[in-house]
């Protein structure tokens, strides 16, 4: 097993074989012998203890709810240390020389990424480790901010690019989700403000065009599918979400808001283009989703595909329908997409079927 996810899902598949195969044979579909069952149980605990040691599985639904339960601990403690770190630097900063702050924001990013190897050599769940990787990956962002301050460097878009790596570098090394996505939003932010500098906008106003995320939307979308090496199962879902997400949302705002694009053209021509433009993206997602099974890329397809349609009901009949006859027509509306959405999870269903027989 590579990690605790693939661990998990062994786990499980031991749990449901078990689960079936005594329906089976309380239904007399199968008949095992005392050597035979006892052989099946010895093999499936040497996996069960096999796998709890190495990566600290559960073994059952009250496990999992407990595991969820840690995730959402550790995720609120990640995020409040981290906010503790910022705010215990600017309580005391004043009270410290410039050699001093200097090398305490050089050290600070080493001594917490150092613990954070030791913590993770010395723990199973990676739990602590994950708390001491967000907590690492807050003094790298304390470091450039409060550098730039003291030697009064001019703000650069260079210190997403550098949040980005370091993220990214932290999230494949301890399994932290949150730091990928984190990582992420940080190369949005890189890319997007580069094309507005290109096209003659500071770098911060990038938010001021929102086709200057289209690109990286795209890129961020097909990184799973380049690089087939990466490993997490979970990441490949982070990167096609927030790619799908990037983009639709740049193209939805768009849809509103044309005078906002670099498009030479009338405002309402653009914000017609870009609402084709969303309905046409969100049904090849749908497609893409289907045709791959996967499922993340589906759904997200499919909301954005309803949130574009119910959008622009709103905006072309709200005004001048009656207010029963629009109702009327939002609920005929759902009851299509149900039909389609059925439709499509038959389709889903036999191709399943298609590739296990």
């Amino acid at each position: 097993m590579k990690n605790r996810d693939s661990a998990q899902l062994r786990v499980d598949q031991i749990n449901a074989f078990e689960q079936e195969l005594k329906q089976l044979r309380s239904e007399q579909v199968v008949t095992l012998s005392e050597d035979q069952q006892q052989l099946i149980t010895s093999y499936h605990q040497k996996i069960r203890s096999q796998l709890s040691t190495q990566f600290d599985v559960d073994f059952n639904a009250g496990g999992k709810s407990l595991t969820m339960g840690m995730q959402v601990a550790s995720f609120i403690g990640a995020l409040a240390l981290a906010v503790s770190v910022f705010f215990l630097f600017f309580q005391y900063w004043g009270f410290f020389t410039t050699p001093v702050q200097v090398a305490v924001l050089i050290t600070a990013p080493l001594l917490t990424l150092a613990a954070t190897y030791w913590i993770q050599a010395h723990e199973e769940s990676g739990y602590f480790a994950k708390l001491a990787g967000l907590i690492s990956f807050a003094c790298v962002v304390l470091n450039i901010f409060m550098l730039g301050q003291i030697f009064n460097i001019t703000p650069s878009d260079n210190a997403l690019l550098l949040w980005s790596v370091y993220g990214c570098l932290l999230a494949y090394a301890f399994n932290i989700r949150l730091l990928l996505v984190a990582s992420i939003l940080c190369l949005y932010g890189f890319i997007a403000a580069r094309i507005g500098a290109y096209n003659g906008m500071y770098w911060l106003s990038m938010g001021e065009r929102p086709e200057n995320f289209i690109l990286p939307a795209l890129l961020i979308f097909v990184i799973p599918s380049i690089f087939k090496h990466i490993k997490q199962p979970d990441f490949s879902i982070i990167y096609r979400v927030f790619g799908q997400c990037g983009l639709l949302l740049a193209i939805l705002v768009l849809s509103f808001w044309g005078r906002a694009s670099y498009l030479d053209w009338n405002s309402d021509v653009i914000e017609g283009f870009y609402q084709i433009t969303g309905f046409v993206f969100s049904a090849c997602f749908i497609g893409i989703g289907l045709k791959n099974h996967w499922k993340s890329v589906l759904y997200t397809g499919n909301t954005f595909l309803v949130i574009f349609m119910y959008s622009k009901f709103f905006d072309w009949w709200w005004d001048w329908l009656p207010k029963y006859l629009f109702f009327f027509l939002v609920g005929l509306s759902a009851v299509l997409v149900l039909l389609i959405f059925k439709r499509l999870r038959l389709l889903q269903n036999q191709a399943e079927e298609s590739l296990t027989s």
